[in-house]
């Protein structure tokens, strides 16, 4: 399958060129030129299905075509290591528990999905050259596209985080790990590292100098993965409430939302037939989406430190491909989509609800979902959201909400041990650019 650019001026690109390159030549991001259609019988049967038989079935419409079927089928079951179980909280609201992957975050599955592929494709390559990727972290992408790629030959990953601005827990988790993981130390926001990467891709004298790419949710490869558990969610819902007699396909997600990779996969999904009946963008502070949805005026501003640091994104790419899959419809967009904005009080007030009436601890992002949910579903609707990351992520902030001594994990444990090692850089991508030239 060929890959067009949302900018609509770059010439069409095979999937190993989208993966390789992350971004096209006009800066604008890569589409598939269609999306496949599944099949009545795979809805009608999907609750008799594991998570990596329905994975793959996805996987095999998104990339069939370009990678051959015993190698796509054992990426696919590598990646998802791991289940994304949905779990009660109240009678018609479900957790998504995207927290069970090496790093504890949603993003295990899109990176280390992302991580095979290109190794797939480097392997096939008569060169061998290293590909350098540049990923941009406002918390949990870093840790999980890091440990994704960690030890993978012929590849160096650059890790680029708002000093200050992500958890200890999840700075740990990319800045301790050495071998081919460098993590810069960005003076600014989330917004200023998501500027740099992009810079450099489309700097001349970088891009002969070294072989570039991103693991951010602007590569194909780390987004469109991120539909399978909504697949998933569906199949697992329909199988619970279908035992209880309870199921009538009003089903309701709601996605956390920062850079809206996360959303977008499942709207993608959406698209294959996935029979979700709305969807719900749940924000922060950073309500760029929300005010498009209410005025159709997509305007993107600096962005504002919140406990929700994930989401801390003013200016969301995947807008760009929302747009794009709408053909630029408000109408279109807001008939499926809704949204919700939260400032930090709203979030505590949730948190607290929450683990007050059903014992049940969400993380501020995730307190987002749940919130969105309790204040938009409608009378026979049944709604999942996306618990985005383990709570412990966020220890300091939950316990103090909460009044709880969370446990951590081992996984975070071992993470929390190593010694921190970065490089500082302020946001001008000239020391940027002679930083990598230098490599």
């Amino acid at each position: 399958m060929l890959y067009y650019s949302t900018n609509k001026k770059a010439p069409t690109a095979t999937l190993e060129k989208a993966v390789v390159k992350g971004l096209a030549e006009d800066k604008g991001l890569y589409m598939p030129e269609s999306i496949k259609p599944l099949p009545k019988d795979f809805f009608d049967n999907i609750e008799k299905l594991s998570f990596q038989e329905i994975a793959y079935t996805v996987a095999d419409a998104f990339f069939g075509e370009d990678v051959e079927a015993d190698a796509l089928k054992k990426i696919v079951y590598d990646t998802l290591a791991f289940d994304c179980p949905v779990v009660p909280v109240t009678d018609t609201i479900y957790s998504l528990e995207l927290f069970h992957g090496p790093t504890l975050a949603f993003k295990d599955v899109g990176a280390r999905f992302m991580a095979r592929l290109l190794q797939y494709f480097l392997k096939k390559e008569a060169n061998g050259s290293q590909v350098n990727v540049l990923v941009a972290t406002s918390g949990d992408t870093g840790s999980a596209v890091a440990n994704g790629f960690l030890g993978v030959d012929g590849i160096h990953v650059y890790v680029l985080y708002p000093k200050g601005k992500v958890s200890a827990i999840q700075e740990c988790q990319f800045t301790t790990l050495g071998k081919n993981i460098t993590a810069i130390e960005v003076d600014g926001v989330f917004d200023d590292c998501q500027a740099l990467v992009k810079a450099a891709f489309m700097d001349a004298d970088l891009n002969k100098h070294m072989k570039l790419t991103s693991a951010n949710s602007i590569n194909v490869a780390r987004f469109l993965p991120q539909s399978f558990y909504y697949f998933n969610a569906y199949a697992r819902m329909k199988e619970r409430m279908t035992a209880n007699g309870n199921w009538n396909g009003n089903l309701v997600m709601c996605v956390p939302s920062g850079n809206f990779g996360n959303i977008c996969s499942a709207l993608f999904g959406h698209q294959m037939g996935l029979p979700i009946k709305r969807f719900i963008a749940a924000n922060n502070a950073n309500d760029i989406f929300y005010n498009y949805l209410k005025t159709g005026e997509y305007k993107p501003q600096p962005s504002i430190a919140t406990l929700a640091n994930a989401m801390d994104v003013g200016d969301p790419s995947n807008f760009a491909r929302i747009y794009d899959l709408y053909k630029g419809d408000h109408k279109a967009i807001t008939e499926l989509i809704s949204g919700a904005t939260y400032k930090d009080e709203d979030i505590r007030k949730t948190m607290k609800a929450c683990y007050a009436e059903t014992k049940y601890v969400l993380d501020p992002h995730g307190a987002c979902g749940y919130q969105a949910l309790k204040d938009l579903l409608k009378p026979g609707e049944v709604g999942v959201f996306c618990e985005t990351a383990h709570p412990a992520k966020f220890k300091e902030k939950v316990d103090e909400i909460l009044g709880t001594d969370i446990d951590i994990p081992q996984r975070l444990q071992e993470f929390m041990k190593g010694t921190k090692q970065s490089v500082a850089m302020s946001k001008d991508f000239e020391e940027f650019k002679a930083y990598l030239l230098g490599q």
